[in-house]
Parts: C-alpha cells; sequence; structure tokens
C-alpha cells in the first residue's frame, strides 16, 4: 500500500519510523548502497583534497602558514567540493543541497543559538571580574575613526564593535562557513538521514565533522589555550552537540543556510566577541572557547531540547519515499 492507504505512508513515515524504531528515510536495499558508497567517496575525497593543506600547517605549526590564510580557506572550502561532486557523481543533480531559504523563524532561531550557547557561559566570567575589553575596544576604534564618530569611551567602542559583529561580519563569515556546511549539511546529513535514524545521523557526521579539524588540532595551533589532550576532549564534545542542532535545524528546515548561519554566528560569538572580551587564566582556559568544556555543555543541553521537540525532524525528500509496507 501506499500514500494515506499505507499505516506508515509518505504523509506518515516520519511517526511510524520513530515508532518502529528504523531510519526515516526508507529507500530500497540498492539505493541504501548507493547512499552508503556515496558517503565513503565523499569522505575519502575530502581526506585527498585536504590533505596537501594541512601538510604545510602541520609543517609549520601553525594554521596560516606562511602568514596567509588560504591554507585556512582551502580546508574550509574542501566539504564543499567533496560533497558537491560526490552528489552529481551519484545523482547526477544538485537539488537535495537545500538550496531554498525555508521558513524565517529557523533563519531566526540559527541566528539567536549561538548567542544563547555562548552568552551562558561567558557572562558568568565577565560578571566575576575576567574581563578585558581593550581588544575588543581596539576593533571598534578603527570602524569609529573610518566613519568619523564622536565616539572615545571604552564601553562604546565595545558596543560598536559588537554591534558590528552582528550585523556586518555576519556576511563575510557565512561566505567561509558555507564552504564547510555545503559538505557537512549540504550532504553528509540528507545522506545518511536516508539510511540511519536521526540520533545516528547526529552522531556519525559529529565524530567525522570533529575528526576533520583533528590535524590543525594536533599538528598546529589550533585551539592553543588549554593542554592539548583536554582541547581535543572538550573541542569533540562541543563539536558532537553542535551538530546535532546543526542536523536538527538543516532536516527540519529543509535549507543549508540555517547551518551557514549557525555555524558563521557560533564563529562570531565565540571568537570574535566573546573570545576577544575575556581575561584568559588558567580557570577560563579550561571552560570557555573552542577548547574549553563550556560551550559543549551548553549547546549539548540546546540539542537535548530539540531533539525532544521532535525526534525525528522531517528531512527534505531528494526522492520519493516508499512505503514500509510495500506495494
Amino acid at each position: 500500500m501506499r500514500g494515506q492507504n499505507s499505516s506508515c505512508g509518505i504523509d506518515r513515515v516520519d511517526k511510524c519510523n520513530l515508532t518502529l524504531g528504523v531510519p526515516f528515510f526508507v529507500v530500497p536495499m540498492a539505493d541504501r548502497r548507493r547512499t552508503v558508497v556515496g558517503i565513503v567517496v565523499f569522505v575519502l575525497s575530502l581526506i585527498a583534497l585536504s590533505t596537501p593543506l594541512f601538510i604545510p600547517m602541520i609543517r609549520e605549526r601553525t594554521i596560516y602558514p606562511g602568514g596567509t590564510i588560504w591554507c585556512v580557506l582551502g580546508v574550509m572550502w574542501c566539504p564543499a567540493v567533496a560533497g558537491l561532486t560526490t552528489r552529481l557523481i551519484f545523482q547526477t543533480t544538485l537539488r537535495g543541497v537545500g538550496w531554498q531559504w525555508g521558513k524565517g523563524k529557523y533563519q531566526w532561531a540559527s541566528y539567536l543559538i549561538p548567542l544563547m550557547y555562548s552568552s551562558v557561559v561567558y557572562l558568568p566570567f565577565l560578571a566575576l571580574g575576567y574581563g578585558d575589553y581593550a581588544r575588543k575596544a581596539h576593533s571598534g576604534l578603527s570602524l569609529v575613526q573610518w566613519i568619523h564618530l564622536p565616539l572615545h569611551s571604552q564601553p562604546a567602542l565595545v558596543v560598536v564593535s559588537i554591534v558590528t559583529d552582528l550585523i556586518v561580519d555576519v556576511i563575510p563569515n557565512s561566505m567561509a562557513t558555507l564552504g564547510e556546511e555545503l559538505g557537512w549539511r549540504g550532504f553528509l546529513v540528507p545522506e545518511l538521514a536516508k539510511i540511519t535514524s536521526f540520533k545516528n545521523v547526529g552522531w556519525i557526521s559529529g565524530l567525522i565533522w570533529a575528526f576533520y579539524h583533528f590535524p590543525a588540532i594536533l599538528g598546529a595551533d589550533y585551539l592553543g589555550t588549554a593542554p592539548r589532550w583536554s582541547s581535543v576532549l572538550c573541542f569533540t564534545l562541543q563539536i558532537m552537540s553542535l551538530s546535532y542542532i546543526y542536523a536538527w535545524m538543516r532536516l527540519r528546515s529543509g535549507s543549508v543556510w540555517t547551518a551557514v548561519i549557525l555555524h558563521a554566528m557560533g564563529n562570531i560569538a565565540v571568537q570574535g566577541i566573546f573570545d576577544n572580551m575575556i581575561r584568559h587564566s588558567h580557570l577560563t582556559n579550561w571552560v570557555v572557547g573552542e577548547g574549553g568544556i563550556g560551550i559543549g555543555v551548553s549547546s549539548g543541553i540546546i540539542a537535548y531540547v530539540l531533539w525532544r521537540r521532535d525526534r525525528q525532524p522531517h528531512p527534505e525528500l531528494s526522492q520519493p519515499v516508499a512505503a514500509v509496507d510495500g506495494d
């Protein structure tokens, strides 16, 4: 039976799969095998593309070899190249990426969520006197001088810098994170959603996403404040939590732009705003930043709330879903 005449037809596949504990994409076995092969090809392509970029980082022990940003940008865009190429090879179309904008509420949520999970980690430290606003004020001073604003106090300069981050810097940051998200949430997450449950989609995509950063963490100077072993553990925890948020928003909205905004705003909130206002110490290095445990815990709570709200977010259907009980 198919459609509404089936107990697990197209219009009810998410609820039935939640009950039966099966993947929320129900596809023929041949298509499942093809999907698995495509994911493997994506990962192997990613390794082949990124290795020449990681080698100079490891050789010079910095993510900016030669003092340039090109290796970092290249690493950020390797997932896009691998994902789009693999999709074209196996599906001969780019329709399943999630190009549509989707409902505005999901984009606004993607904008605000990183500010939420970072604020609850950093604001207590700022309130306890761990603030150092000189760097943030200096970045605001450059803008004030450029547009000739009569502002000179440190608080005013900090506000100008933060507002610039939230309104202007989100655009170039989104252009950079688009490269990663076209791979992770444009290809990997929708493909995993065809063959396994959302719980597995979250941790599998999270591990691949985390492992991709390990050469820069272990071989270069990415996350250089806390001890390296703790940075790896805390960073992995953070990425695993964020992967559930990103995947949930991507599948629920059907739009890859939610992940792009989440990623861009995460970078802005943590690296652009709060890290530039915190006085680093032995304590803060264990808690704040991408190498601290705080973001992993706070984002994990948000991920759990989203998962409790809908344990099987609707994925974008890139192909018709077959009924569970056949024709």
